[in-house]
C-alpha cells in the first residue's frame, strides 16, 4: 500500500508528542535528535509553532515545552470526553425507567451514524451497534436532526429519491418535509416500522441553542409500542433532553462530531 503520509505533518506531530513525553523541556538539538530529522529542517516549524503558542520557548533555558494552544485543544476533546460521559449516564437512567435500548446518532450528510447506546435487560430487545450507518429519513434519530432543513437541502442529500425499506417508509419529499415541520415545533420524532417493520422509536433531538449537536431516541419492538409505553418514553426522553442541553450551555458544547471512547 502506498504511503501517503505527509512529512512536515508527520514532524509537526513528533514535535508535539516528544513534548509531551517530556514536560521538562528539550532544547532544539535534543528534539532534533529524538524526532531524527535535521535542525535546519525543523527549525521553522519550530519557531511557527512557537508563534501560534502551539510551543513555549524557554528564553533562559533555550528549551521548548507545550504551549497553551496545544492545551486548548486537548481540553477541547476531553470536554467532548465529558459530554460523553455525562450523556451515557442521561441514556443509562432513560434504560432503567423504560427499559428499552437507548440510542444516540450524529448527522452524517443524509446518514445518522450511531456513536453510542445503552442496551435493555429485557429479554425480548433488539440488538444494535455503535458506528452503523441508516438514511436519516426513515429513522427516528435521523429525522429529529433533519428539520432545520429545506426541501432543496433534502433533495441534496438524497438525489436518487428517498428509497422504501418497508411498506412504512416515507417516499415522499412533501411527506417528509411536512413530517420534519411538526418535529420542529415538537421536538419528538417517531418512526414506526420505517426501516424495520418489526421495529419502532422515538428520539429527541440535543441542541445548544439552534445548533443540533446530536440526537438520542429509545427503540423497541413494534409490538410493545403501547399508548402508555409511548408516554413513557416521551416524558423520560425529554427529562433526559433538558439536562443534557443544560449541560452543553454550561460547557458551550457545540461540537457535532462527538467522539465515543471504543
Amino acid at each position: 500500500m502506498k504511503n501517503t503520509e505527509h512529512n512536515p505533518t508527520l514532524r509537526v506531530l513528533n514535535i508535539l508528542e516528544t513534548l509531551a513525553s517530556n514536560p521538562e523541556g528539550l532544547t532544539l538539538t535534543e528534539i532534533s535528535e529524538i524526532i531524527n530529522s535535521p535542525k535546519s529542517t525543523i527549525l521553522p516549524i519550530i519557531h511557527t509553532m512557537a508563534n501560534k503558542k502551539f510551543i513555549f520557548f524557554n528564553e533562559k533555558t533555550y528549551t521548548y515545552t507545550i504551549g497553551i494552544n496545544s492545551f486548548c485543544v486537548g481540553s477541547s476533546y476531553i470536554g467532548n470526553m465529558n459530554a460523553l460521559q455525562f450523556i451515557k449516564s442521561e441514556m443509562e437512567y432513560v434504560v432503567k425507567k423504560t427499559d428499552e435500548i437507548c440510542q444516540m446518532g450524529i448527522l452524517e450528510g443524509g446518514e445518522v451514524l450511531y456513536v453510542a447506546k445503552v442496551d435493555s435487560t429485557n429479554p425480548i430487545r433488539i440488538t444494535s451497534s455503535v458506528g452503523k450507518k441508516l438514511p436519516a429519513y426513515c429513522t427516528a434519530l435521523g429525522k429529529a436532526m433533519l428539520f432545520n432543513y429545506s426541501k432543496d437541502e433534502l433533495n441534496k442529500f438524497y438525489p436518487l429519491g428517498l428509497k422504501a425499506y418497508t411498506k412504512n417508509t416515507i417516499t415522499s419529499f412533501d411527506t417528509l418535509f411536512e413530517q420534519l415541520q411538526t418535529i420542529k415545533k415538537t421536538h419528538i420524532s417517531t418512526e414506526y416500522g420505517e426501516a424495520n417493520e418489526e421495529l419502532s422509536c422515538i428520539s429527541v433531538p440535543l441542541m445548544n441553542g439552534h445548533n443540533i449537536i446530536a440526537a438520542i431516541s429509545v427503540s423497541a419492538p413494534s409490538f410493545r409500542f403501547t399508548d402508555e409505553k409511548n408516554k413513557l418514553i416521551i416524558k423520560y426522553l425529554l427529562d433526559a433532553k433538558s439536562k443534557i442541553e443544560l449541560f452543553f450551555k454550561e460547557h458551550d458544547i457545540n461540537n457535532s462530531q462527538l467522539i465515543l471512547n471504543k
